[in-house]
Formats: structure tokens, C-alpha cells, sequence
């Protein structure tokens, strides 16, 4: 008699990239690791494959020929809410990693980059989407902000807006050790997957993107502080 055995379906990478070396590098690489990847050089494409194909997460890039990343990402944004978008760009500019955010992408990348941390985050993500819910509530509240961590939302009056996935996470983090400092260290290292780098903003972006949403003056934070030299604390 033969045994089935059952053996989980591998996570689906779509890489929506136009420069045929890099989406073979990172096909190569991620199905070495154990992912199935599918790919598209355009935009309109890649949008059309995410329909179809349903991926775990999408790799995409900022510039392609038929269109740019900001446009494509906030199109996948619209049929799928939670689907982690890492968004590869040769731009090192803060400014296109903030607009890159704004758009809806969870995480950034700047080229030439690292195949290994590139991996490393993307298994971050996997980890802690997968987690058993922990002791910490569902829903809390920051202010008069109500943050709904299983729908992804941020609920102010009549007002509600969609969280990403690292931002999610980041408020979680934050509210675990409400009114303890929590260093950029740490936070990169148990959300990211990575270890930290002298010239790593990422933490810093994501709470500029968070104030921007819960703070009544961004530029003078109530709830999300500035811990000068280590990191941030969320205000109990």
C-alpha cells in the first residue's frame, strides 16, 4: 500500500522585473532556497500574473518600461490588501523609499543588493505571518486610534485606513514592551530578519509613515517617540 505523504505547498514569488539577468539571478536563487517564482518584465503584466497567480509576496521593481513601480504597487494594492510587496530600486534617494511606502509597498531594497538578506526578509515575512496569534490583544488602542491587527486597519472616528504588513508588525512590537524603548537593532533584526547597518533608514521610514497615520502632528509625536541614539518607544 503507498503512503501520501502530505508536504506543504512551497510560498510563490512573483518577480515583476524588466533586466532578463536579474529575474534570472533571483529565479535561480529563490527556488534554491525553495520557493516557486513565476515573473513578468511589465507592469501591466505583473499585475495580471498577481490576479491569476495569487502569490505569497512580489518582488517589484521601480522602473519598468510600460510604467513605474508606485503606479503598479498601488494596483495591487487594490485586489489584495496584505500581500507583501518588496520593492526593488536603484534610487537611493529617501524621498522614493518614503513615496514607495505611501504607495503601499511593505519593504524596499536598493540595487545592487544582497540575494541573502533579499531572502532573509522574505523568510521574516513567512515567519510571522505564520505565527500562532501570541497573549497580545487583536485590537488596541493608541490615542483615539483603534488598530486592528487582524484586519489591517486603523480605525479614527469614521476614518479607516489599511496597514501594511510591517506596519503591523511594528505597532505589535511596539505595544509588547509599551512604554520600554525598543532598540533600531532589534526591531530590524526580529521584523526584518536582517542585521542592522549604519546606513539601514528602514526603521526610520516606517515610523515616519506610521506617525503620518496615527499622530495628530507627525512632526511632534505624542504616542510614537523618539528614543535619541537607540531607537523608539511606544507612549503608554
Amino acid at each position: 500500500m503507498l503512503l501520501r505523504l502530505d508536504v506543504a505547498p512551497r510560498k510563490k514569488i512573483l518577480v515583476i522585473e524588466d533586466e532578463p539577468h536579474i529575474v534570472l539571478g533571483l529565479t535561480d536563487a529563490l527556488e534554491f532556497e525553495g520557493f516557486a517564482v513565476v515573473s513578468a518584465s511589465k507592469g501591466k503584466d505583473g499585475v495580471a500574473l498577481a490576479r491569476q497567480e495569487k502569490p505569497d509576496a512580489v518582488l517589484l521593481d521601480l522602473m519598468l518600461p510600460d510604467t513605474n513601480g508606485f503606479k503598479v504597487c498601488e494596483e495591487l494594492r487594490r485586489f489584495d490588501p496584505f500581500v507583501p510587496i518588496i520593492m526593488l530600486t536603484a534610487r537611493s534617494q529617501e524621498v522614493d523609499k518614503i513615496r514607495g511606502l505611501d504607495a503601499g509597498a511593505d519593504d524596499y531594497v536598493t540595487k545592487p543588493f544582497s540575494v541573502g538578506e533579499l531572502i532573509a526578509r522574505l523568510r521574516a515575512i513567512f515567519r510571522r505571518a505564520a505565527r500562532p496569534s501570541e497573549s497580545a490583544a487583536e485590537t488596541f488602542t493608541i490615542g483615539d486610534v483603534k488598530v486592528n491587527m487582524t484586519a489591517h486597519t486603523i480605525d479614527q472616528g469614521s476614518h479607516s485606513e489599511q496597514l501594511s504588513f510591517y506596519e503591523v508588525e511594528l505597532l505589535r512590537l511596539l505595544h509588547e514592551r509599551v512604554g520600554q524603548p525598543v532598540s533600531r537593532d532589534e526591531i530590524l533584526q526580529k521584523i526584518w530578519g536582517i542585521e542592522a547597518g549604519a546606513s539601514n533608514r528602514t526603521v526610520d521610514n516606517f515610523i515616519v509613515k506610521l506617525r503620518k497615520k496615527i499622530e495628530k502632528s507627525p512632526d511632534k509625536p505624542e504616542h510614537i517617540l523618539t528614543v535619541y541614539g537607540f531607537g523608539y518607544k511606544l507612549a503608554p
